[in-house]
């Protein structure tokens, strides 16, 4: 079963009109508001693909607005935004739920709060910034587990190297200058 169905082929008897349900002219309608459930969420495009065992264009092409999925794909994203499948569904253009909003913005508080944390040299900011960090956590117990702000690229942990430490620069490298 899909989201989508064609609605110009109903039978005119069980609609009650000879009219299509949907008018579409030429334009797709919009079947779900997963991108922006996501962007909301403040969860990458990455994230969504790792949690979901997914290439990122795959995701990327599910997310269109446009894209007709399964309704196993649809839990599939229900479950890896942690939100409830009736704000992935358009509803007749309704904002998303007063649940899922607060949630977002207290997501993006406690990303500042922890980069603050993180940059800060001076004690009383940080003692401040733990503060806030203790009573988010208190309101909203899944906040625990999130990072701060990337200030470039992926964020690493003290352990890990970026890639290029990975890769071997070759001696004829140093050599095949132009003379310096």
């Amino acid at each position: 079963m899909s989201i989508a169905h064609n609605f110009t082929n109903m039978d005119s008897s069980f609609t009650g009109s000879s009219q299509p349900s949907l008018p579409l002219g030429n334009r797709m309608r919009p079947l779900h508001r997963i991108a922006e459930t996501r962007r909301r969420q403040g969860v990458s495009l990455r994230s969504v693909a790792r949690r979901m065992n997914k290439s990122a264009d795959q995701v990327r092409r599910l997310e269109e607005p446009t894209s007709d999925m399964l309704v196993s794909e649809l839990y599939e994203w229900q479950q890896a935004l942690e939100v409830p499948i009736s704000d992935l569904l358009v509803d007749s253009d309704a904002p998303l739920s007063e649940p899922v909003l607060t949630r977002a913005r207290l997501l993006k508080i406690m990303k500042t709060v922890r980069a603050i944390h993180e940059s800060t040299k001076c004690v009383s900011i940080e003692r401040m910034a733990s503060m806030l960090e203790q009573q988010l956590v208190e309101v909203m117990p899944e906040l625990k587990e999130v990072s701060a702000w990337h200030s470039v690229g992926q964020r690493r942990s003290h352990d890990e190297l970026g890639r290029t430490a990975e890769r071997v620069i070759p001696d004829s490298f140093f050599s095949d200058g132009a003379g310096f």
